[in-house]
């Protein structure tokens, strides 16, 4: 029997995620937790997992850094990540926190059970496009991109960085506006210009960057 916990914010994902996995007698659902926090809250009243389905992006606490905590306080509980994401930075920063497979939400319920019995086999598990990128990843390593990155992001003002900070908490532009009485176009204006700095488009991006420099 393959006892999995499930870390995914969004409710009709979680579901679809519960009946793949209720296709296959030899998997126990133990619970899902909505965040990273939230799953560490839950294994720490139940350690009885031998796998995680965890997300990349929720709230309060993201997948990356929930996959950290995990992998350095219980090392023999395996994680994989199942997300929508499969950009380079998203795979480096998976396998860099301990992730022991990588797959996407899309992925059919027979993979995904291979690819859980594989990581508890001691193996890896990664879709054919993300084991590709790993490949890439090993080949051209990253180092002297993420020092030039980190340089730039250390220009964001304490303001920009306030307001990354809750904006990795998931609160919108009222709500930030009002924790730091500000109007919200102005909270408007310092997100573009953390977007310029950190040279991304959106707020997963720039969230994702601030993760990787230690930022938020």
């Amino acid at each position: 029997m393959i006892r999995i916990a499930v870390a995914e914010d969004n409710l009709f994902l979680a579901k679809a995620i519960k009946e793949k996995l209720e296709l296959f007698e030899d998997i126990k659902l133990k619970f899902i937790a909505e965040n990273g926090a939230e799953l560490i809250e839950m294994l720490e009243k139940d350690l009885n997992v031998d796998v995680i389905l965890m997300d990349i992006q929720m709230p309060v606490m993201d997948g990356i850094k929930a996959t950290e905590i995990i992998h350095a306080k219980h090392p023999q509980i395996k994680i994989v990540m199942l997300t929508v994401f499969n950009d380079e930075e998203s795979v480096y920063n998976a396998i860099s926190a301990g992730a022991n497979g990588y797959l996407l939400k899309d992925t059919e319920p027979e993979i995904l059970f291979a690819g859980l019995k594989e990581v508890l086999n001691g193996g890896a598990t990664m879709n054919p496009s993300i084991a590709l990128k790993t490949l890439n990843l090993l080949r051209n390593p990253k180092k002297e991109k993420i020092e030039v990155e980190t340089k730039k992001e250390e220009s964001l003002t304490k303001r920009e960085l306030e307001i990354l900070k809750q904006v990795s908490r998931g609160l919108n532009y009222k709500q930030i506006a009002a924790n730091l009485m500000i109007s919200p176009s102005t909270v408007r204006k310092h997100i573009e210009n953390v977007y310029k700095k950190l040279n991304v488009h959106n707020k997963v991006e720039a969230i994702q960057k601030g993760l990787k420099n230690n930022l938020i």
